[in-house]
């Protein structure tokens, strides 16, 4: 097979598909690699090292997309890439389409095998390709949120784990899931009073048992995410429906009724935000307000860190990008229950149900179109 790997173009997308070390094992295999290049430079992986590795360096991404069998990148293609698409081609990626009707569109008209990371799960039905950026995400939200509370970024003017004698910020953390619980060590570790909502009991004990009961766990509801809001310095958006577009949990009048220059951190903005009043940024225009509360909505927060989250991001990845060259796509889809989940678009037809319910299209099971 060969396997394609275009430098990422979306607004500061530092990362890389594969590193060095899959190529290199890719090439042992008998494939062939194709990294555009100085796709790598940002993650601190320059052209030599792929080289090195067995990989042949195109001077342009038109070369990559064109001859790839399979292309395998980092976030969702944009408007500029969407000329690639053709028949047959197997694009793995995030993709993220809930949100995202057109690109949707375009991956259906093209019969695009889209294999979305997001949506992949592993046999103790977890998510293995987006928890280590729900790790990074979980983790940056609140060194970024503890900078936007600082009064030059916009915010009260309050240091995260305050000093003696004055008390540290309140942090609200919205969904206890890979996104939470990761963002709840941070801002433990930084001082802060953490609270942590989740609709899931059995979630919100084990939470209490991991922190020895150092942050408050609240059963989630209109209600007490209201009060929650109100008394927080920092709210960080962790909530999951995997491959669905977020619930809007946070209302506008609860954002309308928070503490002036608070902070809100959306990391649910990829699957459309879990607050009403978030719409995605960049990191070139990473932040705006809304009724003097701080929104920071960056889609690709990860990418602020492109080394580490690169490691992290094709520790999980590459076993999967394995599978699909050793044995093709259709073979490995057909094998692999997890693989089958990640498949959102085959054969110019819509294959996941969530995404079909977002969009209100009509959907079928892959199985029943290999």
């Amino acid at each position: 097979m060969i396997i394609g790997v275009p430098k990422e173009v979306k607004d500061h997308e530092s990362r890389v598909g594969i590193v060095p070390s899959g190529v290199k094992a890719l090439v042992e295999h008998g494939h062939k690699v194709l990294v555009e290049t100085k796709a790598g430079e940002l993650s601190s992986m320059p052209d030599y090292e792929y080289q090195e590795a067995g990989a042949e360096i195109a001077a342009t991404a038109a070369e990559v997309w064109k001859k790839a069998d399979m292309v395998v990148k980092v976030k969702e293609p944009v408007e500029r890439e969407i000329p690639h698409f053709r028949e047959n081609l197997v694009l793995f990626t995030y993709l993220h389409l809930a949100p995202l009707p057109d690109l949707t569109e375009q991956l259906l008209k093209n019969k695009v095998t889209g294999i979305a990371y997001e949506t992949i799960r592993d046999k103790e039905g977890t998510l293995p390709l987006l928890t280590p950026m729900s790790e990074v995400a979980g983790r940056m939200s609140v060194q970024v949120g503890a900078s936007y509370l600082e009064k030059e970024r916009g915010g009260r003017g309050i240091l995260l784990g305050g000093v003696p004698g004055v008390p540290p910020a309140q942090v609200a953390i919205i969904g206890g899931g890979i996104v939470g619980i990761n963002a709840a060590k941070i801002a433990l570790g930084m001082g802060a009073i953490v609270t942590i909502l989740d609709v899931n009991l059995h979630r919100l004990r084990e939470l209490d048992d991991i922190f020895n009961g150092r942050l408050y766990t609240v059963a989630s509801n209109s209600y007490t995410i209201a009060k929650a809001t109100q008394h927080a310095d920092l709210v960080i958006g962790g909530v999951l429906i995997p491959g669905a577009a977020a619930p809007k949990l946070v209302k506008k009048e609860m954002v309308s009724r928070m503490k002036q220059g608070a902070v809100i951190v959306d990391v649910a903005i990829d699957q459309g935000g879990c607050i009403e009043t978030a719409h995605p940024t960049t990191h070139s225009d990473p932040s705006y307000t809304v009724d003097g509360v701080v929104h920071y909505c960056v889609t690709n927060m990860p990418a602020a860190v492109p080394h580490t989250s690169t490691l992290a991001l094709t520790n999980a990845t590459f076993p999967y990008v394995m599978k699909l060259a050793q044995h093709g796509a259709k073979a490995a889809i057909a094998a692999d229950e997890g693989i089958r989940e990640g498949v959102n678009t085959y054969q110019g037809q819509l294959t996941y149900a969530a995404v079909a319910v977002s969009q209100n299209k009509a959907h079928k099971l892959v199985s029943e179109l290999l």
